[in-house]
């Protein structure tokens, strides 16, 4: 019996995260035994922003060297470039044409929050980036989706397109779940703890990199918000720091909240943060000897290899979407 496929991808258009790896990376990790992994380097959707073209070409071989790095094994699970399989635009312009419509997109928040109040200026390209993320997902029959909380709203919107084609042409895409992680889908800026953690913050003090020297890493930890008094509690609305410092500390440690609430009862903050600057500190360290040990060469064919295996079936599902709208004579 086949496993069912997941499909997944991160963008390579700056330094990658913790939160990368806790919100999305580190799931895809836990899930590629269970599953048929397709994971994507979307370089593609980079480029809906203006991009430096030779800070590109690095940053797509940085992401997949961050996906070995977090333990996807290549053996286990399909690591390609996007745009190596022109299949993804082209479906992607099907799905404009056909299921898409104008108020599907003005309700999307990310773009919101991208474009601010210069929504006129940005590229059609940042408009349309559901799109073209529906068209990854349906390409290849994906029956789930591991994504981090601020992008469900788009696994949705490619839910709505795929029944919307389906109606209208005859069964032709899979209808995709999501999978979100229940504890860590968002980690928080570590200044600012209302706001999730972004790679594009002004300040770096407000995120950890993964390749950010660890020495660096746990100063950030320990100069981390908190909040008023000195209770170690999960509780997103009155204590966001040490919530969001917990959820970090739970998924690097493997332990659950509960465990370390009950282990940090009657100590402090600074207990506290001390212990996670050192989990943080060991972590990267490891982390990042496994990233330094792929060579660019070693990527590259990698890369190349698993785009030849995956465009046979990107080309029947393009195939059978041409012929029923009648593009196929």
């Amino acid at each position: 019996m086949n496993k069912p496929t997941i499909f997944s991808g991160v963008q390579p258009s700056g330094s990658l995260t913790i939160a990368n790896y806790i919100g999305a990376i580190s799931k895809w990790v836990e899930l590629q035994d269970q599953y048929d992994s397709i994971f994507c380097v979307v370089d593609l959707h980079a480029i809906t922003v203006q991009q430096d073209p030779q800070k590109l070409k690095a940053r797509i071989l940085e992401v997949t060297k961050h996906y070995l790095a977090s333990g996807i094994d290549p053996q286990k699970a399909t690591i390609f470039q996007q745009s190596d399989i022109p299949e993804h635009a082209e479906l992607a312009w099907l799905l404009n044409c056909t299921a898409c419509r104008i108020a599907d997109l003005k309700k999307m928040t990310q773009f919101k929050d991208k474009a601010g109040e210069k929504q006129e200026n940005v590229s059609v390209g940042l408009f349309d980036y559901p799109v073209l993320m529906a068209a990854d997902i349906l390409l290849y029959d994906t029956d789930q989706v591991p994504v981090g909380e601020d992008q469900v709203q788009h696994v949705e919107l490619a839910r709505d397109l795929a029944k919307r084609f389906n109606n209208r042409y005859g069964q032709t895409f899979k209808i995709p779940e999501t999978i979100v992680r229940k504890e860590g889908a968002r980690i928080m800026n570590l200044v600012d703890p209302q706001k999730k953690m972004s790679k594009s913050s002004s300040t770096e003090a407000s995120y950890i990199a993964l390749l950010d020297q660890p020495e660096a890493a746990a100063k950030k930890i320990m100069r981390a918000t908190t909040d008023t008094g000195n209770e170690i509690r999960y509780d997103k609305e009155n204590k966001p720091g040490i919530t969001n410092l917990l959820t970090i500390y739970s998924v690097l440690a493997n332990k659950t909240v509960k465990e370390l609430e009950k282990n940090y009862i009657g100590k402090g903050y600074g207990d506290f943060k001390k212990d996670l600057a050192e989990l943080v500190k060991d972590f990267l360290t490891a982390y990042q000897q496994r990233y330094n040990s792929y060579s660019d060469e070693e990527v590259k064919n990698l890369l190349k290899d698993n785009a030849a295996k995956l465009k046979p079936l990107a080309q029947k599902i393009l195939a059978q979407a041409k012929q029923k709208i009648g593009l196929t004579i």
